[in-house]
């Protein structure tokens, strides 16, 4: 092993010497970097009719940034959100939506939720000779495991017919809750040297009761709990075909791949630290201010301690204010706005507004910051992994189930987009790439 390690350091420099492209070369060739230009535009590579988001309109020719929009299937998500009330809740009823195309009857709503909670449940002995087997801290790594040896256990695993991709999606999102939290408990007991416990899921709750259930040792939870983390999960659950673990499973399901390997690959693709990690950062650097400003009413104190952070003084010295900002929202992400009411009620019920007001202050004080060190006046603004941490943390949801969370939700949208693709697109996603090769011989 440690000559293998010598070797690979010392190509490292080799690769990095062979491998590299020249910056000016992309504006050269009209490349777009990450497929966007040079506005932030992403490259159009697909239609959809499952989602929208909106940042900006058009006026005059020139485009104006607006306060953010999201919509799933033609209905804006905080109205949504609004018309199941106060006590309601609604991941099965607009995971329907996003599946189906359309909003369930009360009868299509109860059969729906009534076959998402038979389907939670995996095979016999599952849970002991795979999750138990090889327990590990990455719980995305052990969901991803999980979700390919599933198909071993599917008679019709290749077949991606649209009713059987269709049935696969459903079961698979409804088998995500047990696959996080099992592999959390795993993990914790064999490599924590902590207690382990083993519930059953309740077919009779909703997705996020029984995460709650699943995870704490007395199953208990409040309805408020429930409430703010099933909005948590509306709120995750799709965000257009253009984010990359949505785009992943658009390109692996285009080459005719199996349901199991499309997910999986998704998976692997939001478990990137760019994409479904945010929320941890979030945490990370709200514990490194917490340690740093004492009286969390003091604006100026905040203010001077986020200017450390812009001028890489501080915490990870990157030069972020995470959770700050959004690649396609500028003036306000719509999800963050809608999370915000739940977030407050939450840390009410918990006796955390000491904290809720010191985010609140960083809500206010940070875009300011920004603008002023950055020069940057287009608008910047939380997004929802702002928030998202926080809550999970005053929900007891330890942080390495943070990104599993979102995969909770997201494998809604990733299976809305494998069945449009199946419906819709016949080809198979192959963009290309200009060779800037020098010829040898």
């Amino acid at each position: 092993m440690n000559q293998m390690n010598d070797y690979t350091k010392r190509m490292e420099q080799v690769c990095r010497k062979n491998d590299s492209v020249a910056n000016r070369l992309y504006a050269e060739y009209g490349v777009n970097l990450g497929l966007r230009d040079e506005n932030g535009n992403g490259v159009l590579t697909g239609l959809t009719n499952i989602s929208k988001i909106i940042s900006s309109h058009v006026v005059g020719g020139h485009k104006v940034p607006c306060d953010g929009q999201l919509w799933y299937r033609g209905y804006r998500v905080e109205k949504l959100i609004q018309d199941l009330g106060e006590d309601k809740l609604g991941f099965e009823k607009i995971a329907y939506l996003l599946l189906m195309g359309e909003l369930p009857s009360k009868e299509e709503e109860a059969e729906f939720a009534g076959l998402i909670g038979k389907c939670r449940i995996l095979p016999t002995n599952f849970t002991r000779d795979v999750i138990m087997k090889a327990p590990s801290e990455d719980i995305m790594n052990s969901m991803t495991r999980s979700i390919l040896t599933l198909a071993s256990y599917d008679a019709r695993a290749k077949d991606t017919s649209l009713s059987n991709s269709l049935r696969q999606c459903i079961q698979l999102i409804s088998e995500f809750p047990l696959l996080a939290i099992y592999g959390y408990h795993a993990y914790n007991h064999f490599e924590r040297q902590d207690s382990m416990y083993i519930h059953h899921p309740d077919s009779s709750l909703s997705t996020a009761e029984n995460l709650l259930m699943l995870l704490r040792p007395n199953q208990k939870y409040t309805q408020v709990e429930a409430k703010v983390l099933d909005t948590a999960l509306i709120l995750h659950m799709e965000h257009g075909g253009g984010n990359n673990s949505t785009f992943t499973t658009r390109v692996v399901t285009s080459s005719g791949s199996d349901t199991y390997s499309t997910i999986a690959a998704a998976m692997s693709s939001l478990k990137g630290p760019k994409h479904g990690g945010a929320n941890i950062k979030v945490m990370e650097m709200m514990d490194d201010i917490r340690m740093h400003v004492k009286d969390y009413s003091d604006k100026e104190e905040i203010a001077s301690y986020l200017g450390k952070l812009m001028d890489k003084e501080a915490f990870d010295r990157k030069g972020l204010i995470y959770g700050m900002g959004h690649a396609v929202y500028s003036l306000s992400d719509p999800r963050e706005r809608v999370f915000k009411k739940y977030v407050e009620n939450l840390a009410e019920e918990k006796g955390m507004q000491e904290d809720m007001a010191l985010y609140q202050n960083i809500e206010e004080i940070a875009p300011q910051v920004i603008a002023k060190k950055r020069r940057i006046y287009k608008g910047v603004s939380p997004n929802v992994d702002f928030y998202s941490g926080f809550v999970y943390d005053m929900l007891g949801i330890p942080r390495e189930l943070y990104t599993a969370i979102f995969a909770i939700a997201r494998v809604v949208g990733w299976s809305a987009h494998r069945i449009e693709e199946l419906i819709c697109a016949d080809k198979i996603i192959r963009p290309a790439y200009m060779s800037v090769m020098v010829e040898k011989e």
